[in-house]
Formats: structure tokens, sequence, C-alpha cells
């Protein structure tokens, strides 16, 4: 059952704030993610509806979040997840390609892997921190993880934990920050990106010899 009610305080940089029932009754938490709208910020005095729903804490917060005049769009089928996400399993089949057939150190691959692993995690981890009240990772951290290759994770993240998936100024830049990194990649196919490669492959096989 949707209820009727106005945003009363919003945190633009931590992306949450509280509702306020128009029938009374105690403030409501909602989160950046919980609103339908992706093209809007929350602002205060702004009437909306919303469903309510328990965190995984127990506690009593807003979702589905609605501004006053927005309906509740049918979900089509296969909607549910970025057409985006097709470009992580083509990227590393290509990736291992460059490996198997241009000797493209395997390096590049497993960092990839790992980085975006360490990505995802903390992705997960600033998610929480926002439905915790808790110490936020800056999104200039997010940027740079995108940035030295971490931007499948962030992309899986971003859609799977439908964190950091709405804000548009965030979105541009990690979007630039996997322009840059798939260049980085291109680059290292290049004499001087191998001649970069080739000591810290050397360093790593002769560590893994002792």
């Amino acid at each position: 059952m949707r209820k009727e009610g106005k945003i009363v305080f919003w945190n633009q940089e931590k992306g949450f704030g509280f509702l306020e029932p128009s029938a009374g009754g105690k403030q409501v938490f909602a989160h950046i993610t919980s609103f339908k709208s992706k093209g809007s910020t929350p602002t205060i005095g702004r009437d909306v509806s919303f469903q309510l729903a328990k965190d995984k804490n127990g506690r009593m917060c807003a979702v589905k979040v609605l501004y006053a005049g927005e309906k509740v769009a049918p979900m089509r089928a296969g909607s549910k997840k970025s057409a985006s996400l097709w470009l992580i399993p083509i990227y590393f089949i290509l990736l291992f390609l460059s490996v198997e057939l241009t000797k493209l150190p395997i390096i590049v691959l497993l960092w990839q892997v790992a980085i975006s692993v360490v990505a995802y995690v903390v992705y997960a981890w600033d998610k929480s921190s926002a439905q915790n009240n808790r110490w936020r990772t800056s999104e200039s951290t997010l940027h740079l993880l995108s940035l030295v290759g971490g931007w499948p994770g962030a992309l899986l993240a971003q859609q799977f934990l439908r964190h950091k998936s709405k804000k548009q100024s965030f979105r541009f830049v990690f979007w630039v920050t996997v322009l840059l990194s798939l260049a980085a990649v291109v680059w290292l196919h290049t004499s001087e990106g191998k001649n970069f490669l080739d000591p810290i492959s050397r360093k790593l096989v002769s560590l893994q010899i002792r």
C-alpha cells in the first residue's frame, strides 16, 4: 500500500534523507536508490509517495519512492538489468584472446579480475555504510578503482546492488574512467606498452621461480 508524504530532510552528499507521512507518524528513512526517478534530485518540501519496508536491520524505510505526479511504470521482461552489462563478458573474452593471440601478459587479465573484485566489494561496503549512516567511501576513490581497471566490478555493483546507478554526474565520470581504462589497455598492445609491461612480467616470473 502506497503512502503520501513529503521530503523533510535530505543529505545530497550521502544520498539519504527522511520523509514525513501526510497521515502523521514517525519520519521514514529514504535512500537515493529507493527513488524510481533517475533524473531528478530530491529536494526538501517535495511531495512524494512511497511504500514501507524493513531494511536488513529490521528498521522501517521507504522504498519505491515516486515524486507527486509520477506513475509506476510497468516492468518489461528483461529490462531489470542494463544492456551495458553485456560489455563485461565481451571485454573479458577479447582480453583473453589478446593474451592468447597477441601475447599480452596474462598479468593484465589477472589484474583486471582482481581489481574488479575489489571494486565490487568497495561498492557493497559503501552502500552498506550509506544505509547505516557510517563512514562513506569517497566518489574519487570509486572512480580511481574504475580507472585502474576495476570498472567491470563497479558496473556489476551499480546494476546488481543498485548503488551509484542513478546519480547522473557520477555516471558521467564513471563512463569517462571506463573509456580511459580501455584506452590504456589498447596502449598496452603497442610497442611502448609492451616495453612498459616486460620488466614487470619478468620481475613476477623471477619471484615465482624463487
